[in-house]
């Protein structure tokens, strides 16, 4: 009797003990994530955390930049431009997945002035869910699309790909909450580890012969550590979902920021559908290689910063002044530097092409000067959320989106009966008539007029374009013989200097080497303290 009491007195300890551990756990979990649930309002110090913000992303992005390039050097001497073009195929079509996944949720989370614990949980499962029912949907095509291409492999393709919508719905509450709370850093050393990883991974299936499935699998990984280290570094756990009016109120804010990011990514495809309907996976496969080095290289001047713009300029939207001037300050100082590095692009990307890949890429090597003059105009184009998001007004992104979308597939058809190369001229050209009055249109509800936009980037596109031309005809009537490492290197030289002595000299664009004169030293200073 008296055992059975002392047994019963212990397992009654034991469950107390066990559950003062969890509740001590949940506390400690509750305490870790009152961070990402803290009012929305500017603070002291804003506009250069902001920026030291941006140098890390950009820097993170830049890692990832040199395993993509490395990656994609080697990978394009292990397999064919057909294994390229199948993989481009299969994800111009998947490309929108996790937008329509996303619902504009994230933006709404990271934006908003306050959030709830409810409110993110409810849009966790909402992401969760819509990953599923796209998986199963592309499961269900497979099918279909192997036979529209008349690519039998598309069918275990697709099916593959799947797992990346069911991994981005995983991911998105988690990442908006670390952007809401300018969790950068974490964000960067994510980026970073699933660059790395899934380079390495498909580098290594690529020389055992996996041929497409390298390049699959590459993309496949990248997701997937991503939702691991978002997990791993946001530190909530989402609890059952509770339909409210917030939630409605996210939603409807994230249908209008989710209607131009469909919209605009599915005519951003329309190039690379076409041209594998008409001209095949081959003739796609210089297409898309040239568009992954653009894409990296536009991916690492703009896209980083978007998050932070967003969550900076929320904070500053009821102060219509300062909204505008840092506005401004941070488009300007952007234009400086993707004005230069693409002027560069398209000068030497010629010989960039066949120094990296070999002469069978050559071709790409074209179009990639054409992606390159594109890139100037594109980057401000990027930038549309950073006012249309930050001011609370995602409808009027999409109603931009759905005339751009309309604007983009016109020139696509304009250019497709001339090849790849048509195609890509006639959509840089409809970057260059949009992106003025988009980023107008964009700024009409805090005040910033076409001048305004015109002010902060007209010098920097001029010193870019006039960079290229003179570039382009050095490099046809001067250095023609040259070997292509020296071209390069003198080319180079020449756009760089042309840039910069109309940039600086002659327009007097010198707020962005202030700027990073007072990083370098705020650097400075942090490393002889530490020292």
């Amino acid at each position: 009797m008296k055992s059975d009491i002392a047994t019963h007195a212990n397992n009654g300890a034991a469950h107390d003990f066990d559950g003062q551990v969890q509740q001590v756990a949940k506390i400690i979990l509750s305490n870790r994530a009152d961070k990402y649930f803290q009012e929305n309002v500017p603070n002291a110090g804003l506009g250069r955390a902001s920026l030291h913000s941006g140098i890390i992303v950009v820097a993170a992005r830049g890692v990832g930049l040199m395993s993509q390039v490395v990656s994609i050097i080697i990978l394009a001497r292990l397999l064919t431009p057909h294994d390229f073009g199948l993989a481009a195929i299969i994800f111009s079509l998947t490309s929108f997945g996790p937008m329509l996944i996303d619902l504009g949720t994230s933006e709404s989370s990271s934006q908003k002035t306050s959030i709830s614990r409810a409110e993110v949980s409810t849009l966790f499962w909402i992401n969760l869910m819509m990953g599923v029912l796209l998986a199963c949907i592309l499961i269900a095509l497979s099918g279909p699309l192997a036979t529209f291409y008349r690519e039998p492999e598309l069918t275990s393709i697709a099916i593959f790909t799947s797992i990346t919508f069911i991994a981005s719905g995983l991911t998105i509450q988690h990442s908006a909450l670390l952007r809401r709370a300018m969790q950068f850093r974490s964000l960067a050393a994510i980026d970073i580890c699933a660059n790395v990883i899934s380079s390495v991974l498909s580098i290594a299936m690529a020389l055992t012969g996996w041929g497409y499935w390298a390049l699959l699998t590459k993309t496949v990984c990248a997701i997937c550590v991503t939702a691991i280290g978002v997990w791993f570094s946001c530190r909530w756990l989402p609890m059952r979902p509770h339909y409210s009016p917030e939630v409605k109120k996210s939603l409807r804010f994230g249908m209008g920021v989710t209607g131009f990011l469909v919209t605009d990514n599915l005519a951003k495809s329309a190039d690379r559908i076409a041209l594998g309907y008409f001209y095949g996976a081959s003739a796609l496969g210089y297409y898309q290689n040239a568009l992954l080095f653009y894409g990296n290289v536009l991916g690492l001047l703009a896209d980083p910063l978007h998050p932070i713009a967003v969550s900076s300029l929320s904070k500053l939207r009821n102060s219509l002044n300062e909204f505008r001037q840092s506005w401004t300050t941070a488009l300007s100082t952007l234009s400086f530097v993707t004005a230069l590095i693409f002027a560069l692009l398209a000068v030497a990307g010629t010989d960039f092409i066949v120094i990296l890949l070999g002469e069978r890429w050559a071709p790409a090597g074209t179009i990639l000067c054409i992606f390159a003059v594109r890139g100037i105009a594109q980057t401000f184009e990027r930038t549309l959320g950073w006012l249309h998001v930050s001011s609370g007004r995602s409808e009027r992104w999409m109603k931009w989106g759905l005339f751009s979308s309309v604007c983009q597939i016109a020139a696509v058809l304009a250019g497709l009966p001339f090849g790849v190369i048509g195609t890509a001229i006639t959509g840089t050209i409809i970057v260059y008539l949009l992106f003025i009055p988009g980023l107008a249109y964009a700024g009409r509800p805090v005040g910033i007029t076409t001048t305004d936009v015109v002010k902060a980037v007209a010098p920097q596109i001029v010193a870019g374009l006039a960079a290229i031309a003179l570039g382009l005809l050095a490099r046809h009537f001067v250095f023609h013989d040259f070997n292509e490492i020296v071209r390069l290197v003198l080319t180079g030289s020449l756009c760089a200097a042309v840039y910069f002595l109309i940039a600086v000299v002659l327009f007097r664009v010198t707020k962005p080497l202030t700027l990073a004169l007072s990083v370098i030293s705020d650097y400075t200073m942090r490393l002889s303290r530490n020292s």
